[in-house]
């Protein structure tokens, strides 16, 4: 009986936070920010990563990538269509990697930090992910889309482009947000625990 309501517990929270990494990615899309999207959407993958484990948090950043890649290929992503555009196997490839390991990361990380402090786990897991989910993607321009970040930095160093001007707005905000919403996730996280067992 407690494993049954376990399974439902997880499948309901699963089913509600992926409606949420939706709307908030869909919402997210349509901020004037160039090329990318900014990523609001980490915090209920947080959220579940912490709340079940890293499984979880997989599922969730995959839910994550497949309305990124769905905003490339309706071009309400600008620069996701033009990666898209330009080889949809390796724009699926990095989307898919880049939000599913943001989300394992996070359970793993929260995982391992959460037995000596859950507000320093937390902490970390609101770092963790955005540097994941960046990392991977700056990665995958560099290795497979290096024509067209050539295109966007117009000839200035692609390096200092990467740094500050593809990523550096949308990373702060991204990291930002996870800061200031660490203690409101403990604070959920406990007291959502506290209600299942």
């Amino acid at each position: 009986m407690i494993k049954t309501k376990e399974k439902t517990i997880r499948l309901v929270s699963l089913g509600i936070l992926s409606a949420i990494i939706i709307v908030l990615q869909v919402i997210a899309t349509y901020f004037p920010t160039k090329p990318f999207a900014i990523t609001l959407s980490l915090i209920p993958i947080i959220i579940g990563s912490a709340l079940f484990d890293e499984k979880a948090g997989a599922f969730l950043g995959g839910v994550f990538s497949v309305v990124v890649i769905t905003m490339c290929v309706i071009g309400a992503d600008v620069g996701g269509a033009m990666v898209w555009n330009a080889n949809p196997f390796l724009c699926v490839l990095v989307c898919m990697t880049k939000g599913v390991m943001a989300g394992y990361v996070s359970g793993l990380v929260y995982r391992l930090l959460n037995k000596k402090s859950p507000i320093a786990a937390t902490f970390v897991v609101g770092v963790s992910a955005p540097v994941v989910n960046t990392g991977i993607f700056i990665l995958g321009l560099v290795l497979f889309f290096r024509p067209i970040l050539s295109q966007w930095s117009g000839g200035s160093d692609m390096l200092y482009y990467i740094l500050f001007g593809l990523t550096g707005i949308n990373f702060l905000v991204e990291l930002g947000v996870n800061m200031v919403l660490c203690p409101v996730i403990v604070k959920i996280l406990e007291a959502v625990k506290k209600n299942i067992h």
